[in-house]
């Protein structure tokens, strides 16, 4: 399986619901480090998994719908808690919607996967992977 990943960076406000998170049930920031790798069983005709740098506009176009905005104010994240996990399937679905729409190429639609990693820290992150159609 091949793969490309690209990186960029988000800061998000926001606050959770549920003892189990302690003092981060008070509202707070979070500043991550995205990346999305794209990934493919066979490169397409000119060799790529994906164009480096329509995949590295296309994650910019994600993040810059979360970062500087209190999530806590998303009617789309309404009654969730926005864990690290949560956002890693939203950032990874949004580029999915991305993907499907043709903006990452065309080359692009033979993409079989992306795995978002959303790193809250140098010893903390978490990961989501999903199937393309």
């Amino acid at each position: 399986m091949f793969g490309i990943t690209v990186r960029d960076h988000m800061m998000v406000a926001h606050s959770f619901r549920g003892e189990v998170f302690g003092p981060a049930q008070r509202l707070h920031g979070a500043t991550f480090v995205v990346d999305a790798t794209f990934r493919r069983r066979e490169l397409d005709a000119d060799d790529l998994v994906v164009d480096i740098g329509l995949a590295t506009a296309a994650l910019q176009a994600v993040l810059s719908g979360l970062t500087y905005r209190n999530l806590d104010d998303d009617p789309a994240f309404a009654g969730r808690n926005t864990s690290t996990e949560f956002l890693a399937k939203v950032v990874a679905d949004r580029l999915a919607e991305r993907v499907a729409a043709g903006e990452l190429g065309e080359g692009a639609r033979g993409l079989e996967g992306i795995v978002v990693t959303l790193h809250e820290s140098h010893v903390a992150w978490a990961s989501y992977e999903r199937s393309l159609p």
